[in-house]
């Protein structure tokens, strides 16, 4: 029976913060909403492009080329972040946890050098 009261316990606990995080940002919100000056005026809802007037359409196409630019970035950036916690167990790790990450950047190479053939990372 005590180990069902540590289970109903345990769930009780993941309840309750379920109910907070829901609670917390709503309340936040709600209360913004009621302290916030509400004073809306046509100026306000206009387009802001550096402080100039809008001269055309904003809605403008752009090269998918900068899109997946940013993209393998943001890729080879968070595979980098994976080099970090091995650098810093490297001592405890041995010589296992090495052949795995060459193995893991010797990948990153290959899809950079497919991206760099591919003409991908040129700008324009």
């Amino acid at each position: 029976m005590e180990l069902w009261n540590l289970y109903q316990n345990n769930y009780l606990i993941v309840f309750v913060f379920l109910c907070l995080g829901v609670l917390l940002p709503v309340v936040a919100l709600f209360i913004g909403k009621l302290l916030r000056p509400y004073n809306p005026y046509d100026a306000k809802y206009t387009i802001y492009e550096s402080g100039n007037e809008p001269f055309h359409d904003s809605r403008v196409r752009f090269n998918v080329r900068y899109y997946i630019f940013a993209l393998m970035f943001v890729i080879f950036d968070v595979e980098t972040v994976f080099l970090y916690p091995w650098a810093v167990a490297y001592e405890k790790l041995g010589i296992f946890a090495l052949i795995e990450m060459l193995i893991f950047v010797f990948m990153l190479v290959i899809g950079l050098v497919y991206a760099w053939k591919k003409k991908v990372l040129k700008w324009i």
